[in-house]
């Protein structure tokens, strides 16, 4: 526990420093020659993606951006996830849009780009640099249409932990493959069943009273016997099918699982922590670099895992963010927010120090970024197992409440399939 510790009290602190005081490499303007010298200035709003949401490391990568460009000035604006989009809708509606943002698809595609508002980044794409970025990032930044609305800069994948120390008493580490971080769905079956025999029970929760945390109950059902929550385009909802139901059944049944409908992530987190559960659902390397360094009195091994699949491959779910530009009818300024995200992303040194920032890892291979950091090094193992990244389906903010509330209803004893069936209702007619 004490390397976990430090190893995630160092990277938050690299983070910050690494942002200040790297050294960029001269990259070749981007401008038309005769507008090289033009002043312009051009706005960043970021949402809190690790350290992207502070605003001392963002000025340091600002700083060495504005050495190599000193014609473009960016000012920055941090926002928060209470009240960011407000902000964003306001900005829009007086004709003051932020040029950049640094956010996830599932508003800047899916949203702000589904209406209209952002600029087609396609020529971004066609460098070297981009040609890398892993094929289920590049589509989740490409709307429908075709055109791209972001570029990535940073990925996580979600994944759920166990107590490590309660699965050796329960002999329940012969269910899982240590080295790969997985399990099959049978054996997650077995090892549930040793936990409530060794009188953990419940060993793990279904919790549901709202949407925070929903990434890991959509994985777990999902995964369990290799269903999905949309079709491949991404234009239709598929949790009705007879996959998902097969698991929904399956943890409604199961002896050590229990569906609690007042529940929410943080409080089964919570309960993870105090040692009273065997199991979370809600887990990634922040959760417990956030938990460790606030609970010293933690005193068990935690033991990431991937959510258990039919075939012991899982898909699992994750964050993408990245920069978006908003088409404010000033070419000047759309270019100039271009240099910007090309600065960040095209050159490996000026990228590792971006995606550093976010305290997550990049969107295509880069070697050792983490060479030095136990915890982070072990959770990169998961970067693998990323599935597709669907957040980008229309009715996406409709799909998410229905689906806490159909597992309300199979918690409360409604009959699976016409829960599933009230879901499939509620979503119909989004794609």
């Amino acid at each position: 526990m004490k390397k976990i510790i430090t190893a995630g009290t160092a990277l938050l602190a690299a983070a910050v420093l690494t942002a200040c005081h790297g050294k960029s490499a001269r990259q070749e303007p981007v401008l038309l020659q005769e507008e090289a010298g033009q002043e312009t200035e051009i706005s960043l709003w970021t949402f809190p993606v690790g350290n992207w949401g502070n605003l001392t490391a963002v000025s340091g990568l600002i700083a060495d951006f504005h050495r190599e460009y000193p014609h473009i000035h960016v000012t920055v604006e941090c926002v928060d996830y209470d009240t960011g989009d407000q902000k964003i809708r306001d900005a829009v509606a007086s004709g003051n849009a932020p040029d950049l943002v640094f956010e996830g698809p599932e508003r800047m595609v899916a949203d702000w780009g589904d209406q209209g508002l952002l600029a087609d980044l396609s020529d971004l794409w066609d460098s070297q640099a981009a040609g890398e970025i892993y094929e289920n990032v590049r589509n989740a930044c490409r709307h429908r249409n075709g055109e791209y609305y972001e570029f990535p800069v940073c990925m996580t994948a979600h994944c759920m932990a166990i107590n490590y120390d309660l699965f050796r008493e329960a002999g329940a580490l012969a269910y899982l493959d240590e080295e790969t971080h997985t399990w099959t769905t049978q054996d997650f079956i077995r090892a549930v069943g040793a936990l409530a025999e060794h009188g953990e029970n419940p060993a793990g929760i279904i919790y549901c009273k709202n949407q925070s945390g929903d990434q890991g109950t959509r994985v777990l059902v999902n995964n369990l016997y290799g269903g999905a929550f949309t079709d491949e385009a991404h234009r239709v909802y598929t949790v009705d099918s007879k996959e998902n139901k097969k698991a929904l059944k399956l943890l409604k049944e199961l002896e050590g699982i229990t569906f609690d409908p007042d529940m929410t992530s943080t409080e089964e987190i919570e309960l993870f922590c105090d040692g009273k559960l065997a199991m979370t659902f809600c887990w990634n390397a922040s959760i417990e670099i956030t938990q460790t360094i606030n609970r010293p009195e933690l005193d068990f091994e935690i033991f990431p895992m991937a959510f258990p699949a039919n075939e012991g491959k899982p898909g699992l779910q994750g964050g993408i963010w990245g920069l978006g530009v908003f088409d404010n009818k000033d070419p000047q300024r759309v270019e100039a927010a271009k240099t910007f995200i090309r600065y960040m992303t095209q050159d490996d040194d000026n990228y590792k120090r971006a995606v550093l920032a976010s305290s997550f890892w990049p969107v295509r291979d880069l070697d050792a970024i983490y060479e030095n950091d136990q915890l982070m090094t072990e959770y990169s193992a998961f970067m693998q197992y990323m599935g597709d990244y669907y957040q980008i389906t229309p009715g996406w903010a409709t799909a998410r409440e229905a689906w806490w509330k159909m597992l309300q209803n199979v918690g409360n004893g409604q009959n699976i399939t016409a829960a599933v069936q009230e879901f499939s209702r509620q979503t119909a007619g989004n794609g």
